[in-house]
């Protein structure tokens, strides 16, 4: 497992954002038909907003999230594919743990392109449990949360 620490994102990562986030989900295109939705996100804003915490030096991985009154969203998680098996996405999956409880947050929420079966054998192996299956506009989602002890 990786021994780096995650931090806050700042302005000099954001092309390091983008590269992680295309690296990491361009492999879906074809299989979706679709760009995925982290693809084409704002990074820069989503930086500068506090959103986004990365991995690596250089950056390897990547979480972005939104503080909701009742629940932490986890919008996307990204690890480059040359860290794939290194531990980085475990690692970051409990960072975002550790900081929705920081927040006083009680659940994490996450959802996932119905076509990215990988994610649907992961999220449940770290206490995500399924709550729908939904379109949400062209994107077959599925819904996960998780209640934090």
């Amino acid at each position: 497992m990786t021994s780096e620490k995650i931090r806050p994102a700042t302005a000099a990562d954001v092309p390091a954002v983008k590269a992680v986030t295309d690296a990491a989900y361009t492999p879906y295109i074809e299989r979706i038909g679709l760009v995925p939705l982290p693809m084409t996100a704002d990074h820069a804003a989503n930086v500068a907003a506090g959103k986004v915490f990365v991995t690596g030096d250089p950056v390897d991985g990547l979480v972005v999230v939104e503080e909701h009154a009742d629940h932490l969203f986890l919008d996307s998680i990204a690890v480059h594919p040359d860290a794939h098996g290194k531990g980085v996405g475990r690692l970051l999956l409990h960072f975002v743990d550790a900081h929705a409880r920081a927040l006083g947050l009680t659940e994490v929420r996450l959802c996932t392109h119905a076509m990215m079966w990988e994610n649907q054998k992961i999220y449940p192996r770290y206490g995500y449990e399924l709550v729908e299956r939904r379109m949400d506009g062209p994107y077959d989602r599925i819904h996960y949360r998780k209640r934090l002890g």
